[in-house]
């Protein structure tokens, strides 16, 4: 899991900024409109099993923003794991702000399509937004914040648990499926939420030394 975490001039960090650059340009001109409106039809009529409906706006509602903001903070507090959480509420406040603004700017609508599954009972938090004449969803603000979420966690985790830090990798896609499967973003959006998120993780985490967590925990 440590070699997870590499150089801002490595080859991977370039083809993830280029990819990244090409899904904005690709928003921007509203290339995949058609196909991801597409997409979303077809969602649409998987809809109507109430558990799967109601476990799908469970996963959609862990991955508010507050949620991994308050396990930061948390984690900020403690002494043992400082580094750690300054590295994790950085990572999601950069993130959640960058979101906002590119979901401002891309012009890149929300899916107009209505969900017609069961609700829950509760009112979903409102995601950060910015003063937009649209209301934009590129990139997926949810996937970016899990995203960060799981990549500098997992990479936390990678050591105590080489074989199971993987599986903090579940956030991040149930959230992303669950976003999809009510109708609140596209294929497109969420891919681009994914490497936007992988991209500020590893930048902030190379730039304060995530390393370090663990010599701290040695000593």
């Amino acid at each position: 899991m440590q070699k997870w975490v590499f150089d801002v001039r490595s080859r991977t960090f370039f083809l993830l900024t280029l990819s990244f650059f090409i899904l904005v340009y690709l928003a921007c001109a509203k290339i995949l409109v058609y196909q991801d409106n597409v997409f979303e039809n077809s969602l649409q009529k998987l809809a109507g099993n109430t558990t799967v409906d109601l476990a799908m706006q469970l996963f959609s509602e862990i991955g508010w923003v507050l949620y991994p903001i308050f396990v930061a903070i948390v984690l900020f507090i403690r002494k043992s794991t400082r580094r750690l959480g300054l590295i994790l509420l950085l990572s999601l406040l950069i993130g959640t702000i960058a979101a906002a603004y590119l979901r401002c700017y891309t012009g890149y609508e929300k899916p107009t399509i209505e969900f017609l599954g069961a609700h829950l009972s509760i009112e979903s938090g409102a995601d950060v937004g910015v003063p937009c004449q649209i209301d934009g969803t590129f990139p997926a603000g949810h996937t970016v914040r899990t995203t960060i979420f799981a990549f500098i966690v997992g990479y936390a985790l990678s050591k105590r648990f080489p074989r199971g830090w993987y599986l903090v990798w579940l956030y991040p896609i149930l959230v992303s499926i669950s976003r999809l499967y009510l109708l609140q973003e596209y294929p497109t959006t969420v891919i681009a939420g994914a490497v936007l998120g992988i991209l500020l993780a590893d930048i902030m985490s190379k730039k304060l030394k995530i390393e370090l967590i663990f010599d701290k925990s040695e000593t």
